[in-house]
């Protein structure tokens, strides 16, 4: 694996992380735990909190999102058509120097319609 795929790697379980904490501190049916965060409310007031940890909430999704992406091309080698020919082009030269090993599956010549 290379650098790039490391650090990208790194950074999404960092925003996880932090998406599970935002998450928990949001207010849900029975006051979450934001309920225990007392000072915050009282200086931010309540609704101005829930509009912070809500608009926080949807921008690390959004963040993950776009770094799973870049992490997948990062892994192929920035092309994914190009490293599939690469993948199949490898499967036939190991099928073709195998042929011999392979199992013939018999073919009926019976026609089932007559």
């Amino acid at each position: 694996m290379n650098a790039a795929f490391t650090i990208l790697v790194v950074l999404i379980i960092i925003a996880a992380i932090l998406l599970i904490a935002v998450v928990l501190l949001q207010n849900g049916k029975d006051g979450g735990l934001a309920t225990n965060f007392t000072s915050a409310n009282q200086t931010l007031g309540v609704r101005q909190t829930a509009t912070i940890l809500e608009k926080a909430t949807w921008y690390l999704v959004a963040f993950i999102l776009v770094m799973s992406i870049i992490t997948v091309f990062v892994a192929r080698g920035g092309s994914v058509r190009g490293s599939n020919e690469a993948i199949s082009t490898e499967i036939l030269n190991q099928a073709g120097d195998n042929t011999d090993e392979m199992p013939a599956f018999p073919i009926s010549q019976e026609n089932p319609e007559e």
